[in-house]
């Protein structure tokens, strides 16, 4: 990720950063510290995760971090026992992610931040004597010169956001401990089963042999 972003202060040298949100069904969380192996601590790194609300533990948010050092980001997932929980069943769950990079476009109060596009917000006639003001941060380039007759809505300045945001769904299945064991008995079963046909043919073989050298 070797792009530059436009920094707050209008400098154009600063690096992406990115941030995610997982939105996990009803009843998964973040997994606490002391449930997390080794392995599992080693790819999660120094990132600190948390819920997006109190009351909404299955929203887990990132970010913003570095997006040079985080291309991947790992969450670690405590999933609910539908044995103390009954409105949770052994079933497959959707999951929903998103990502972005880079800095946002617009403040939490409306207002534009100077990593976006200004566009003329008036248009006025100079004969007239009457003028019009747009305020400019530092960081876009301006596209238009002095003198220059503007249109209303006309873009001023380049857009400088390098950002994006995207968003995927996949699925997780909460599987029941004596099923999968089941399953591990049955496949065993059959290669047992296999092993023995096997051997039994060749046994059958030996004694056609040894029957037609007699």
């Amino acid at each position: 990720m070797q792009l530059k972003q436009v920094l707050s202060n209008g400098k154009k040298r600063g690096g992406l950063n990115v941030g995610a949100v997982l939105i996990l069904p009803e009843g998964f969380e973040l997994a606490p510290t002391d449930r997390i192996s080794p392995e599992l601590k080693e790819k999660i790194g120094n990132l600190s995760f948390q819920s997006y609300h109190p009351n909404k533990k299955n929203i887990i948010v990132i970010g913003p971090v570095p997006g040079q050092k985080y291309r991947e980001i790992v969450f670690p997932i405590l999933s609910p026992d539908p044995s103390t929980k009954k409105d949770i069943h052994f079933l497959k769950y959707p999951i929903y992610v998103g990502g972005n990079r880079g800095r946002g476009q617009i403040y939490p109060d409306g207002s534009k931040s100077n990593n976006t596009v200004y566009n003329a917000t008036s248009a006025v006639d100079a004969s007239e004597g009457r003028q019009s003001v747009d305020i400019i941060p530092p960081g876009p380039e301006l596209l238009v010169s002095e003198g220059e007759s503007i249109k209303l809505d006309q873009p001023l300045t380049s857009n400088p956001n390098v950002g994006g945001f995207g968003q995927g769904d996949a699925e997780i299945v909460l599987q029941d401990p004596l099923r999968i064991q089941g399953l591990l008995f049955f496949f065993t079963s059959v290669i047992f089963a296999q092993v023995f046909l096997v051997l039994k043919k060749k046994q059958f073989e030996k004694v056609q042999l040894y029957e037609m050298n007699f």
